[in-house]
């Protein structure tokens, strides 16, 4: 038997709140956007929200916690090779919204910042295994192991915010930008 017409089953409401709450939360992050703005953005009530979600801050610990997945899903986790940063922008053209969140927003907000301080400690580790075979041990393989994941975050972000100029030679770019890191600390 179908579902009425109008009405979603469960599991497709609870995505179509999420990818409204994506959008809403992206443009003014978590304390600036009220649940009324994510019901408008979904088209739904207030009481809708509250049955899939027990709170505002479940909703965007939810909505965090699906970009990290989706971000993991293309991306993978803990090595780096030539696939990394081709892998990082298709992950972030694919859902910018949520990319946004992950490492604009929820890292200026002190309640959420054990998600983005996980990813930051995770690209550390990967910096880190891959810099020691290119820079000596010392302090400037632990600055470069603290920029890179940085230098790439910031020039995806200006890349999403620059509208995506030339996505087949961008990951060439941010290479370049990560790669002039690692030449200035290996002198």
């Amino acid at each position: 038997m179908s579902a009425p017409v109008g009405r979603l089953p469960r599991a497709q409401r609870r995505e179509q709140i999420l990818d409204a709450a994506t959008r809403a939360f992206s443009r003014a992050g978590f304390t600036a956007t009220g649940l009324d703005d994510v019901a408008a953005e979904a088209g739904v009530s207030r009481v809708i929200l509250y049955r899939h979600f027990e709170s505002k801050t479940d909703l965007y610990r939810a909505v965090l916690q699906r970009a990290c997945a989706r971000l993991e899903a293309s991306v993978g986790s803990g090595d780096y090779d030539e696939g990394s940063v081709p892998a990082l922008l298709d992950a972030a053209a694919a859902d910018p919204d949520g990319f946004r969140l992950l490492f604009r927003h929820a890292a200026r907000e002190p309640e959420f910042r054990d998600v983005v301080d996980g990813l930051r400690a995770a690209s550390t580790e990967v910096a880190r295994a891959h810099l020691a075979e290119v820079i000596p041990e010392g302090p400037w393989r632990d600055w470069a192991v603290e920029l890179v994941p940085t230098v790439a975050l910031e020039a995806v972000l200006a890349w999403l915010d620059a509208e995506q100029p030339e996505p087949e030679r961008a990951a060439e770019r941010v290479a370049r930008a990560i790669g002039g890191v690692v030449r200035a600390a290996t002198g």
